[in-house]
């Protein structure tokens, strides 16, 4: 097979975001599969007719813009509640929870290709649907939808670096 430059300059270019995608401590609060949604403090915040297509969490280092530690989730196999694990972030997804921003990491070893982005787009579509019935349940009012994919860099930008006096959320979830 004969290599192009345009080959050469694709893998290249490849490599090197590759060597710039930021590496994340994630804790992991919802193993893959889990029907439990649990929040940054431990407690359980609702049982999921659905179980979580990946292990979601939280990064302990920063705190997102609704004042919560700064979600993430990690693809690959299961992971057990509480594992802290390094892991790449190759972007997010923005969240709008309550009218309030909620960026979410997807960190894995390997990029996620487009199709993997595509199911956890639809995943955080539904998911803001969902979430914004639970919300009117729950008479917490405020506009719920999935944003889009950004960089991991525009996420990490909103978010701001946690410090001790961090006591949990300042409100419910």
């Amino acid at each position: 097979m004969v290599q192009t430059v345009n080959d050469a300059y694709f893998r290249h270019a490849a490599q090197e975001a590759a060597a710039e995608t930021p590496v994340v401590e994630v804790l992991i609060e919802v193993p893959r599969g889990s029907f439990l949604k649990r929040g940054s403090t431990g407690n359980v915040d609702f049982v999921s007719p659905l179980p979580c297509p990946f292990n979601y969490g939280s990064i302990p280092a920063y705190l997102g813009l609704e004042g919560d530690l700064l979600d993430a989730l990690v693809l690959g196999p299961r992971l057990p509640f509480g594992t802290l694990v390094r892991v790449k972030a190759w972007g997010a997804v923005t969240l709008t929870d309550r009218g309030m921003t909620d960026d979410k990491l997807v960190c894995s070893n390997h990029s996620p290709d487009p199709l993997q982005r595509q199911e956890i787009l639809q995943f955080f579509h539904l998911y803001a649907k969902c979430k914004g019935l639970l919300n009117i349940c729950r008479r917490r009012p405020g506009r719920n939808a999935c944003e889009g994919w950004c960089e991991v860099s525009q996420a990490l930008a909103r978010a701001r670096p946690r410090d001790d006096s961090w006591r949990g959320p300042p409100f419910s979830f």
